[in-house]
């Protein structure tokens, strides 16, 4: 029988650690990194974080998965982008919409391993 890997929890555990790193930074230090303002580089790295994740997922060949994250990282992109209220709503939305894809797909894959099991 083939290991299986979970990947995903550690790609988001180091992509948290270093935006909760650059977040503290930015609060508790100095406001800017190389001119760059420490919080906003912390989105980013959420944003890269999603993108990874997606990447992946896409890799494993789990493609709803994929999508799923890979809409959360264009939607903080968006937001992180807007220019303008109107798209910082839709980058808020795209993010609100693929988080609650990837709770949805979480559970369904979590009832299924426990379906499995027994």
């Amino acid at each position: 029988m083939a290991e299986v890997v979970d990947v995903q929890a550690e790609t988001i555990g180091v992509g948290s650690v270093i935006a909760f790193a650059l977040y503290g930074y930015g609060i508790f230090i100095n406001q800017t990194i190389f001119g760059l303002e420490a919080t906003t580089l912390a989105m980013w790295v959420f944003a890269g974080t999603f993108a990874a994740v997606a990447l992946l997922h896409g890799a494993y060949g789990r493609r709803p998965f994929a999508l799923a994250h890979g809409g959360a990282a264009v939607g903080l992109s968006v937001f992180l982008l807007a220019t303008d209220g109107f798209q910082a709503l839709v980058g808020l939305l795209v993010l609100m919409g693929s988080g609650i894809t990837i709770a949805v797909l979480t559970i369904r894959a979590g009832n299924e391993r426990e379906s499995a099991a027994t």
